[in-house]
């Protein structure tokens, strides 16, 4: 039976009845393998399985993603961890295949944002990644495949109702999309946009060199870019993302807001993070929480009450001293912006959090500071003449 409508339970909320997605065409690309996935479920799933699918393409390496409200808390390709990032990431019990560790970073990219999130794999999901998964709250994962083993480890989730999406890899839509405002229709080509190399060519500060790796991970934040909600900033290192700025109306607090995410990302991997005296079958999200409340520089007497039901003893707090110190070793942080930077203030805030390698559209009237700042802090930036709004 073709299978072209799925009625849904609700739209974006409970009063926005009735809801559906269908296409014109003869199927559906997908089939659900469990659970009953909602509107917000599959506007994650479909924008997702985009971003990893052209990760996957433009690396040749697995991609993973973790989506919230359709944009990607973090998006990453199947580099190996070291032993630090598998204990930052809690995922040293599992031996990681290539799928398990791009989606063990892209999870771990902003730990917190991802706590409920839609997975999106790029190849077919294997035990090792349905065991990062099993110990993780998530909504859904849609994928090409899934081993048996990694099926029957996933249908258990969320008391059976984990939502499993197969998606057809030969898929490809209408070259003209639509959607509806307010009861007028937008009908625009849809971005088809391929980030290549090619876009990394135009290099116009005085430092140009650009060695592999920052290459890579340059694609990595353009890709992540075009499936992240504008205005948009992203932070990559090592093969995954480190901090987006998602969906903000200022350029530079798209900057701030992504560069405080590398921030956390990196502080996580201190010593004294990583050896906070969790108690015994504390859950990986009660840990999270409580990282990230160990990292603010705010928190009060009050809300650290509530760390004596996780922790054996109460730790020292890391100085502000501290916490600069160990950040003045983040290095070699490649950033992508979707739009131009209109002032040289987001080169100066992305240089505290280590970023060496930029890549933005360029077309700014005061293009020309934005290269002299980036010259003082002898980076690299390439200007791709390529906007990558998405709304």
């Amino acid at each position: 039976m073709v299978n072209s409508e799925i009625i849904l339970k609700y739209g974006c909320n409970p009063h926005q009845k009735p809801a559906r997605i269908y296409t014109e065409q003869k199927a559906l690309p997908i089939k659900i393998l469990n659970g009953t996935p909602g509107y917000i479920n599959f506007m994650d799933a479909f924008n997702s399985w985009q971003l990893v699918k052209e990760l996957k393409q433009a690396t040749g390496l697995p991609a993973a993603a973790s989506f919230k409200h359709v944009s990607p808390a973090g998006a990453a390709v199947g580099v190996p961890l070291t032993e630090v990032l598998k204990k930052s990431y809690f995922v040293g019990d599992i031996e990681l295949s290539p799928v398990a560790a791009a989606y063990a970073r892209a999870r771990g990219a902003d730990r917190m944002s991802s706590y409920g999130d839609w997975a999106a794999i790029s190849d077919t999901v294997d035990v090792p990644t349905a065991l990062i998964l099993s110990k993780s709250v998530s909504d859904g994962i849609i994928a090409p495949g899934y081993t048996d083993e990694a099926l029957e480890i996933l249908m258990k989730k969320k008391k059976g109702k984990y939502c499993i999406i197969e998606m057809d890899c030969n898929y490809e839509p209408e070259a003209v999309e639509k959607r509806e405002i307010y009861g007028i229709t937008f009908e625009q080509k849809r971005n088809d946009l391929i980030i290549k190399d090619e876009m990394l060519e135009n290099i116009i500060t005085s430092n140009k060199e650009l060695p592999d790796n920052a290459r890579r991970d340059l694609l990595i934040a353009m890709i992540t870019l075009k499936y992240t909600q504008s205005n948009s900033v992203c932070f990559a290192l090592d093969g995954q993302v480190i901090g987006v700025g998602a969906g903000q109306q200022s350029r530079i607090h798209c900057t701030r807001l992504a560069a405080s995410k590398a921030d956390i990302w990196y502080l996580r991997q201190h010593p004294a993070v990583l050896q906070l005296p969790f108690k015994a079958k504390v859950s990986v999200p009660e840990r999270d929480n409580v990282i990230d409340q160990y990292l603010r520089d705010d928190i009060t007497p009050n809300e650290m009450k509530g760390w004596t039901n996780v922790l054996e003893t109460i730790p020292e707090r890391l100085t502000a001293e501290a916490k600069a110190a160990w950040l003045s070793n983040l290095s070699g942080v490649s950033l992508g912006s979707d739009a131009f930077f209109p002032f040289r203030d987001n080169v100066d805030r992305a240089a505290q959090s280590g970023v060496k390698y930029i890549v933005q559209a360029g077309g700014s009237i005061r293009d020309d500071a934005v290269i002299e700042a980036c010259n003082e802090y002898n980076m690299v930036m390439a200007l791709s003449g390529v906007r990558l709004f998405h709304h």
